[in-house]
């Protein structure tokens, strides 16, 4: 009942079509035109399949849409005046008419019962709730007969399906009758005890109830009770005859509702003469026949509803079902077509191309091809041409002179006469008013339309079933009705109409029968629309832009291909078909490039950090740009296929650069070197200043397959010299570290390493490389612990400066006013474990204080870059853990410095504070927002009840108030030296969204900063130094064994109506963020968590946050990005690894946004994949991990039958059933042509999936144990366990205006 439950609805044009999502270059894809049966289906808004059905039923009872067609614009007014307050428009005839008639003539696969669901009065969340059908055809029934109040149509739901039943009862003492009579525009039937419908309409309306006993009947005559009998009969049959089966029934005993599934048989013909009050008739005064089933599949509480229909007036084109499709019937039909040329069925491309031709879109569905080809000639390509002839497929692609692929790869056609997408099956509309055939016309254009599947029918004329279901139409067979008679998928309502009733020669086939003009007119006008629509969605679908490299403007350096000059404005863009060859697109290269001489090679290329890295070949001309993996913005570089500037070019994925920072000590007299070229020194100024030792970096690019022994060669450095990587596991100051507050550490990579590859390493971009020779370690600066590496703070530079300020105060420059003599300055020796009190007391007897600070308190404070005095240290703390850098400058101000227990803050009164005007206080972290707000209070001397706490906003702002005012300080994350606001009036009232914030770090990927800031804090003690103590931390298990870290950033509060963005930018107020350079909000990826796993990523910077579904109490995660995003709805973030070739593991995991708006299907996926890596489609296997059963899914080729039964699928699309492909889904690659292993699974997945097993093995021991425990004196009750709780039903109503 729920398809589509997510498409969002057009709001222009005549009838609106289905909208997929799909948007590409010419704007949104259009509705795709119908399929071979030529009906229209109707879409689903989430769950009205019941009214779909309903619909469906109305619309193919040709009565009813002639009476509803016969209203003109005169009674029931324009539906452009509903808006006006005096007119009175009749909205729900006018919606349904129009509905009716783009059902007949629009050419849409479905149509949208938007605009008659606004009629009707339901809002958005009405379309998504389950009612009942027999409900909504009488709540219909009575809104259309209020609504035609007045017009000449007020009676024609009483003509169609009036009928009226007499009650009588029979008195046997006297013989008196008493009769009663009563209406119905539906018949119910009994389906609980009995086994068909004859016989519930005998237990209806022929046997009697006696009244006798104790259930004695008071005859009005006899004035006394006696005994009676009771019996109904049908006194006035309507011309169709509804019947409602009662499959719900009620069990008294167990208090619950539940359906009748048993077999309930019910005719295709049906005679009533038994059941009427008058039989003196004629047979067909009472002979009815089946025409409409609508069908309930599932239970009492909810489920889905369809139709079977009989097409009276022979609209559609029936084929037979694909169970029918046999050779046996397929030489019948060759049998039939005498005029059928014969065929050559030992040639494949004969055969192909008559299936082709023989379409009337002259074009055919790459998955439907093979069903074609075995209907045509018995059967399968596999069995009869694939030994010969190879796949399909690659036999499509290699006689790419005959077939053309179009409809974004989904079609294949003919190149001789090119399919175009208005030429599939032809609109209704456009069919002629009176197409009946006659014998003197002119076999001219009735006969140039081949019957193609046309075979001998069976059935008699107009006898044709089809199964409409949603959006979709299929073909059935009459005996397919039998098949409804029980089950969970049955029978619920039955639809008969008279035999009597006939329809006239003209309305056969004739869709635009008794249409009115104007609405004829306005699908014709849709029709246009939506052929030009296709048009330009398939010229502007096939048009990619390339850009073009060329060869005279690179040079080789750096591992990889750099532009000679400094500014690449020159790149030539091309905009081609890419339904053209690559021989096509070298002649427009030539073309364009006139003063080319010499060959030319298209070989296509990637921007990568370390330049322009080269990639596969296209070789072959012949074939199309499509099937050489080529798509919008591809990068391609042109040359003469073996140098560049006379340097060999390598190519290919094995050998992509990797821009590596490289890493060597320096000593003082080359810091001048250094400073000229440019050189980023690693300790900053303050090293060079001090004459200390430091690091340098410098980028290299080096090919990906190179080894790390070749690495170390082409930097020149000898074999004895150490490589090293940046150790993670070691913290800043960690163990190690040696005294100073900045050490780092450093793992050596082992000799074996040397012969492993960069990739095999896990290097990538950006990845630092220090390199030692072996007399680096006589200087203090490095030391060898194992294979560990440390980079120790040199000795000389262990000291902090301490500056004596008496009047405190933190302007710019430390205060001008103050005397010199009172700024003095003394520098203190300290090591990073030396307590911060010992350096307040140094400091203290170095400069002489002792006297003048005896009756003073007095504290350390930092200062920032600006002269501002940072908040107070703990003096309880060493150095290393207050996050102190040694080699900075402390000022011992007046004060009192907090406790490792207490929170230093700053607080204004009113308005946000300018800079030096706030006030300051120290608070227990474990007070209450009360409590801190009274002690501000005391301490500006304010009273009363009316003032609250708000924080500061990034923009340094009064921001979000503090809501929970008896929460603690610790609770709400307030941090040292955060400012908080005294702010006048009440709490505003609750009902925002309470979030709580996490911090996305990737832990394999973290570096380690070498450059200080000036206050002296990297990013990283800062993150560790903001509430340390409250600081929560979770790893999160990504694919292949990586790690992410969770560290907790805060919570912020936020009403459901705000943005996104909104959402983004108070997150970055959060003190844990304020670390980390975001520039704007776009530069943030908001996850939702669930679980303990990233669920899915927030999209939309304008929607809010009720569209996103977001709740109080929701957990979010925001991750760092390096370059702006904004995801559409239909592109997903997946993390896509590469296969070591001939190894059971992977390369690191990259990310990569695959636009599914266009085609999801796993080809769409797979040409994306092989644009990144510049490799062939048809190469690579590709498969989703399953990190919970620790297996993977293969992602096949091409889309598998179902079953002989059903249809087969369309393209399979990754984002539903069965891979169900989402946000940070890990996919699995493999290249076919050097990894002939198709094993996706590692010996991690082995070891997680015996784990798996023996907990399934110790739960089922359990099992057993807890059952023989509880099997004495255990009656057979049902395992007792969380009911999910449903839906509640909602009423179903109509609102008709008043016309009377």
């Amino acid at each position: 009942m729920f398809g589509n439950l997510f498409e969002e609805e057009e709001e222009e044009g005549f009838s609106p079509g289905p909208s997929t999502g799909r948007v590409a270059k010419g704007g949104e894809e259009p509705p795709p035109p119908r399929g071979r049966s030529n009906l229209c289906g109707i879409k689903n808004q989430g769950g009205t399949c019941y009214l779909n059905s309903l619909l469906q039923t109305l619309l193919f009872t040709p009565e009813f849409r002639e009476e509803l067609f016969g209203l003109g614009a005169e009674e029931l007014g324009c539906l452009e005046d509903k808006d006006k307050p005096e007119a009175k428009v009749r909205v729900i005839p006018l919606e349904l008419q129009r509905l009716f008639a783009s059902l007949l003539l629009v050419d849409q696969q479905s149509a949208s019962t938007a605009d008659l669901t606004d009629s009707f009065g339901w809002n958005s969340s009405e379309g998504t709730n389950q009612h009942d059908v027999q409900e909504l055809n009488r709540i219909l029934f009575s809104a259309l007969e209020h609504s035609l109040v007045g017009t000449s149509g007020s009676s024609f739901i009483h003509r169609l399906y009036h009928g009226t039943t007499v009650n009588s009862i029979v008195c046997k003492e006297c013989g008196n009758v008493s009769q009663r009579q009563e209406d119905f525009l539906d018949l119910t039937a009994c389906v609980c005890g009995v086994c068909s419908l004859e016989e519930a309409l005998w237990n209806m309306f022929v046997e009697e109830e006696l009244f006798e006993g104790n259930n004695l009947y008071r005859c009005a005559q006899c004035d006394r009770l006696v005994t009676a009998a009771k019996s109904a009969k049908l006194r006035k049959l309507p011309p169709f005859m509804t019947m409602s089966l009662l499959r719900f029934s009620f069990d008294y005993a167990k208090c619950e509702r539940y359906k009748e599934t048993g077999r309930y048989t019910f005719p295709l013909t049906i005679n009533l003469r038994p059941f009427c009050e008058q039989t003196d008739g004629e047979d067909s005064d009472y002979s009815y026949e089946l025409f409409s089933v609508i069908i309930h599949k599932g239970g009492c509480y909810g489920g889905h509803y369809h139709v079977y229909i009989r097409d009276i007036d022979q609209l559609g084109q029936w084929e037979p079902p694909e169970e029918d499709s046999k050779p046996k019937t397929q030489k019948k039909v060759q049998q039939g077509k005498v005029c059928e040329p014969k065929l050559e069925q030992d040639d494949p491309l004969s055969v192909l191309t008559t299936i082709i031709a023989q379409e009337p879109s002259k074009s055919v569905l790459l998955d439907q091809l093979g069903q074609k080809l075995m209907d045509k000639i018995g059967s399968s390509w596999s069995k009869k041409f694939r030994k010969h002839y190879g796949p399909i497929g690659k036999f499509l692609q290699s006689h790419n002179d005959v077939f053309i692929l179009v409809s974004n790869g989904t079609r294949v056609g003919l190149k001789a006469n090119p399919p175009s997408p208005v030429t599939e099956p032809p609109s209704p509309a456009e069919r002629p008013a009176n197409p009946e055939p006659t014998p003197a016309q002119d076999p001219g254009p009735a006969e140039a339309q081949p019957e193609l599947n046309q075979e001998p029918k069976p059935e008699l004329e107009g006898s044709h079933w089809f199964d409409l279901n949603d959006s979709t139409v299929t073909s059935i067979r009459e005996s397919e009705i039998e098949k409804q008679f029980q089950g969970k998928e049955s029978a619920y309502m039955l639809f008969y109409r008279k035999t009597q009733l006939h329809r006239p020669s003209e309305a056969l086939k004739n869709p635009l029968y008794k249409v009115p003009s104007h609405l004829a007119q306005m699908a014709q006008e849709e029709n246009s629309k939506l052929q030009q629509r296709r048009e330009q969605f398939e010229a502007s679908n096939n048009t990619v832009e390339l850009h073009l490299h060329l060869a005279p403007s690179y040079r080789l350096g750096n591992g990889a291909l750099q532009p000679i000059g400094k500014e690449q404005d020159g790149i030539p863009t091309l905009s081609f078909d890419r339904r053209k060859t690559v021989g096509d697109l070298r002649l427009a290269i030539y073309q364009m490039q006139e003063l080319w001489e010499g060959d030319m090679a298209l070989t296509v290329a990637k921007c990568l950090p370390a330049g322009l890295h080269l990639y596969n070949t296209l070789i072959d001309d012949n074939v199309s740009l499509y099937s050489a993996g080529i798509y919008t913005n591809s990068d391609l570089f042109v040359w003469n296929g073996r140098e560049v500037c006379g340097a060999t070019v390598p190519t290919g994925a094995e050998y992509e650069p990797v821009l590596l920072t490289v890493v060597r000590p320096f000593l003082e007299e080359d810091g001048e070197e250094q400073g000229e070229n440019g050189v980023e020194h690693e300790e900053g100024t303050g090293m060079v200043e001090n004459g200390g030792p430091g690091l340098k970096r410098e980028a290299r690019g080096f090919a990906g397959g190179a080894t790390l022994g070749e690495v170390r060669q082409a930097l020149g450095e000898p074999q004895e010299s150490l490589l090293c990587q940046e150790h993670g596991g070691v913290k800043r100051g960690g163990q190690g570290g040696g005294e100073g507050g900045g050490a780092s550490g450093w793992r050596v990579f082992p000799p074996e390493d040397m012969q492993r590859t960069l990739k095999e390493l896990s290097l990538k971009d950006g990845d630092a490389l220090l390199v030692l020779e072996p007399q680096s370690f006589d200087s203090s600066v490095f030391s060898l612990s194992g294979d560990v590496v440390t980079v120790t703070t040199p000795s000389d530079c262990r000291w902090l400066q301490v500056e004596f300020r008496p009047h405190g105060g933190g302007g710019g420059g430390g205060g001008q006013g103050e005397k010199e003599e009172e700024r003095k300055k003394a520098r203190v020796p300290a090591s990073g474990n030396m307590l911060l009190c010992d350096v307040k007391q140094r400091a203290i007897e170095e400069l002489q204080l002792q006297e003048q600070l005896q009756a003073a308190e007095y504290c350390l404070r930092q200062v920032d870059r600006t002269g501002k005095l940072l908040p107070p240290v703990c003096e309880e703390l060493s150095v290393r853990d207050a996050g102190v850098r040694l080699m900075t400058t402390l000022t011992l101000c007046p004060g009192n410095a907090p406790k490792a227990s207490q929170l230093f803050l700053h607080f204004s009164v009113g308005a946000a504070p300018s800079a030096g005007m706030e006030m300051d206080i120290i608070m227990e972290q474990t007070c209450t927002v009360k409590e801190c707000l009274k002690a501000m209070l005391d301490v500006v001397g304010l009273e009363g009840n009316s003032w609250h706490l708000r924080r500061l906003d990034w923009c340094e702002e009064v921001g979000e108030p503090l809501m929970d005012e008896d929460a603690s300080l610790s609770q709400l994350k307030i941090s040292h030296g955060e400012t908080l606001v005294v702010t006048e009036g009440q709490l505003p009232p609750k009902g925002f969204l309470k979030l709580s914030v996490w911090l996305y770090l990737d832990r394999n990927s973290s570096e380690t900063d070498f450059n200080h800031t000036d206050n002296g804090c990297s990013e990283g003690q800062m993150l560790e130094g903001t509430a340390a103590s409250e600081t929560h931390i979770q790893l999160l298990p990504l694919s292949g064994g990586t790690m992410a870290e969770l560290r907790t950033a805060g919570q912020v509060e936020i009403t459901d109506e705000a943005t996104l963005e909104d959402l983004k930018s108070q997150v970055m107020t959060l003190p844990a963020l304020q670390s980390v350079c975001v520039p704007t909000p776009a530069f943030l990826r908001v996850w939702q968590l669930e679980g303990q796993r990233l669920a899915r990523i927030l999209r939309g910077q304008q929607l809010t946050l009720r569209k996103l579904k977001l709740t109080s109490g929701a957990e979010l995660c925001v991750q760092q990005l390096l370059k702006e995003e904004d995801l559409g709805p239909k592109e997903v973030l997946l993390h896509i690894r590469m296969g070591v070739p001939g190894e059971r593991c992977y390369y690191p995991p990259e990310e990569l946004v695959w636009d599914s708006s266009r085609d999801s299907s796993p080809r769409s996926l797979r040409t994306a994949l092989a644009a990144q890596y510049g490799l062939s489609p048809d190469s690579l296997l590709l498969a989703k991990h399953q990190p919970e059963k620790h297996t993977w899914d293969t992602i096949s080729n091409w889309s598998q039958q179902v079953s002989k039964r059903k249809k087969k699928k369309k393209a399979e699309s990754l984002l539903g059933a069965p891979f169900h492909l989402k946000d940070g889904d890990t996919i699995g690659i493999k290249n076919l042509l050097i990894d002939s292993n198709r094993d996706f699974c590692t010996l991690e997945d082995e070891q997680g999936q015996q784990r798996l097993r023996e907990q399934a093995e110790q739960r089922r021991k359990g099992g057993q144990a807890a059952g023989s425990d509880g099997a004495q004196g255990a009656g057979p009750e049902k395992k007792a366990g969380p009911t999910k709780a449903r839906k509640p039903e909602v009423a179903l109503s109509i609102n008709v205006g008043v016309f009377r």
